[in-house]
């Protein structure tokens, strides 16, 4: 069952007063829930909070975690006590991560506080060591203590606040494995693939995708660890995707082929950035780029394939001749036929009537580019059928610049969606990282009305340094981070980071908590109802009941619920047969006899980790051999097909689980409960 403390209070907190503050938003961005008057663990008082102390320290050491800030006689009966001279505050130094440069927007005279002996130290001035949040535990519970609050948005002071907290023994009620994270391999020299494939999935992380350019040429070293890494992946139900930048192929494809080279205005090669451009209006090389990328899917078990970037230079646009493409001789040939005037005469000429014309031939071409690279990747799902094909696409709605300046045009591409199957990636343009989390929301409203396929929608938040003026981190870290794939969840299908390698390690284990998605959460007779529009998994000992029926999605730590309303139940059941892990999405389950029914819909392949291994696997009703791997003591993992499939786990032991449910009180009746199981080709 859940820990001793009543399910309720570890999902919900409370601030006290009436006093808006940012508390709210820095712990939602874990999943925790406002209990408003109601019962919760976690309590916050905010500065100037009348509060009689033996009351609250009677709460603490009764177990409550309660966040104070500043000075007041709660904090002095703790052995806090402020003092002058005051000190003035502004870069500071947090234990999460002492050489990070953390720097406020504006500085703060705050007075300098002595702490008991007993208090932790996480975040000090920089210079004079003044402490500015610390935690104390007292009795059963534990107080953090800041010494300013949060700031309006809750992340601008203090970004490692909530892992404080976890210190303190906050534990986050809700997991996400859906999350996808970009790799490139050149950062992660001589890794092992089995402990970072550990450490990803642990982070909520169900989808890699692989910079496929250094693996474009075979090569029997790169080769064999790309497999190890996919392999590796594979184990700990993580899927792996080519991650392809066309026109950028590869440097070998480069430097063989610099006839075929991408020219800017200056009609220099385009060697931008680190990408080294492709002219694929050139016939012969865009043959050639199709044989490679042919030859690359298929020599590797991906699971998908992302299709990135596939548009033009620069952020900079028209005005810097020197990044502007293309103008490699075939593009400036037809646009010469179509206008009768060579491009780059519009070029120079900055008040050229045709400028407006090249800038839509630009964006033409584009979209003609995405389609036709999709058809060829969809005449390789053809070959192999569980391939899942996304198209990442920098956002031109919330930045309308993006047209004009790199030809990205999606209300071009988003119709593509009626005939074509694939997942429509948007990615931040760097001209908006340094806005707040509340963009991604925005981003959701420009683009849902294009399209019906909303589900297909997905967004790339990039976790990079920020080249504009930015506080407290140049890099996205801590709440920020958190509010920024907290919000990003709730509004799109899908969410992606740009890269695995940038996110900070002390992001790791909250990320999978700020991933998940919860509407609501209650507990009525004895029964824990949740909903979730994704599913989510929720922390969990032993077995349980959902809806009324035994679940079998669950390992020693993690029960993990479908999508929709559910009832949970503690159950007294042996369970031997269990799916620990999986990665699709899963639509019902059930334990039947000795056997586990696993209903799920997936886009790309779908894995399930098992604590066995299957005597027989059936999907749809007939008998299957998909690929199973031994991935350690104790899990086998299945490959499953991409669609909308009943799959059924046979147990090899036969055994079946010895009761049923625990008793309950109550009459409440279990919410949402499970369709009966579909005969092959039902709809689930």
């Amino acid at each position: 069952m859940l820990g001793a403390a009543r399910p309720e209070l570890q999902y919900a907190f409370h601030v006290v007063g009436d006093e808006p503050t940012s508390w709210p938003a820095v712990l939602t961005s874990i999943g925790l829930t406002s209990a408003a008057d109601g019962p919760a663990r976690l309590l916050v008082l905010p500065a100037g909070t009348t509060a009689d102390p033996a009351t609250w320290l009677s709460r603490i050491a009764a177990g409550a975690l309660v966040v104070i800030e500043g000075d007041s006689p709660l904090a002095e009966a703790l052995g806090i006590v402020a003092s002058r001279p005051l000190t003035s505050t502004r870069s500071v130094v947090d234990a999460a991560d002492p050489q990070l440069p953390i720097i406020w927007q504006q500085s703060l005279d705050l007075p300098r506080f002595t702490l008991p002996a007993a208090a932790k130290v996480y975040t000090h001035e920089r210079w004079t060591k003044a402490p500015l949040m610390a935690g104390l535990r007292h009795g059963a519970g534990a107080v953090l203590w800041l010494a300013v609050g949060p700031g309006k948005l809750g992340h601008e002071r203090f970004p490692y606040a909530l892992q404080a907290l976890a210190d303190l023994g906050l534990q986050p009620p809700y997991r996400s494995g859906r999350l996808w994270a970009f790799f490139d391999s050149s950062y992660r020299l001589r890794v092992d693939p089995d402990y970072f494939a550990e450490r990803w999935r642990r982070a909520g992380i169900g989808a890699l995708h692989v910079a496929a350019w250094h693996y474009h040429e075979p090569d029997a070293g790169r080769d064999e660890y790309l497999r190890k890494l996919i392999e590796a992946c594979h184990r700990r139900a993580i899927l792996v995707y080519a991650w392809v930048e066309l026109p950028h192929v590869s440097e070998q494809f480069w430097q063989q082929h610099p006839e075929w080279r991408e020219k800017t205005a200056l009609l220099q090669d385009a060697h931008l950035d680190w990408r080294k451009l492709m002219n694929l209006q050139n016939p012969d090389c865009a043959r050639a780029v199709a044989a490679g990328l042919s030859g690359l899917v298929r020599r590797f078990d991906w699971d998908g394939v992302n299709l990135a970037e596939l548009y033009f230079e620069s952020l900079e646009g028209i005005d810097n001749p020197a990044r502007f493409t293309p103008f490699n001789d075939n593009a400036r040939a037809a646009f010469t036929r179509e206008h009768g005037v060579d491009p780059l005469a519009i070029v120079k000429d900055r008040k050229h009537e045709l400028r407006p014309a090249l800038l839509d031939f630009r964006a033409h071409l584009a979209k003609q580019m995405q389609e036709e690279w999709l058809g060829r990747l969809e005449a390789e799902r053809r070959q192999k059928p569980h391939l899942d094909i996304v198209l990442t696409h920098v956002d031109d709605r919330f930045d309308t610049r993006m047209r004009e300046l790199i030809g990205a045009d999606a209300g071009r591409l988003l119709p593509l969606l009626d005939s074509h199957d694939f997942t429509f990636l948007i990615e931040d343009p760097a001209t908006i990282w340094h806005l707040g989390p509340q963009r991604y929301p925005q981003i959701a409203e420009k683009y849902n009305p294009l399209t019906t396929h909303r589900e297909k929608l997905a967004i790339d938040i990039n976790i990079v340094e920020r080249y504009q003026d930015v506080y407290p981190t140049k890099q996205q870290t801590g709440t920020e981070l958190f509010q920024l794939v907290n919000l990003s969840a709730k509004a799109f299908a899908r969410v992606a980071l740009y890269f695995e390698n940038s996110i900070l390690p002390q992001d790791l284990p909250l990320l999978a908590s700020a991933a998940a998605t919860v509407d609501r959460v209650e507990y009525v007779a004895n029964r824990l109802v949740i909903e979730s529009p994704r599913g989510v998994g929720i922390p969990w000992q032993g077995a349980a009941i959902v809806n009324g029926r035994l679940w079998p999605v669950a390992d020693e730590r993690t029960l993990w619920l479908p999508p929709g309303p559910v009832a949970i139940e503690p159950s007294t059941a042996t369970l031997p047969f269990r799916v620990l892990d999986f990665n699709g999405d899963l639509k019902t389950a059930a334990v039947r006899g000795g056997s586990v029914d696993l209903a799920y819909a997936s886009a790309g392949r779908a894995i399930a980790v098992l604590n066995l291994r299957p005597a027989i696997v059936e999907i749809d009703g007939m008998e299957a051999a998909p690929l199973i791997l031994d991935s350690g003591p104790g899990r086998f993992t299945v490959l499953l097909p991409r669609g909308q499939h009943l799959v059924t786990f046979g147990n090899p032991s036969g055994s079946t689980p010895t009761e049923s449910r625990a008793p309950v009180s109550g009459t409440t009746q279990p919410v949402g409960a499970l369709r009966p199981t579909p005969r092959p080709g039902q709809p689930l």
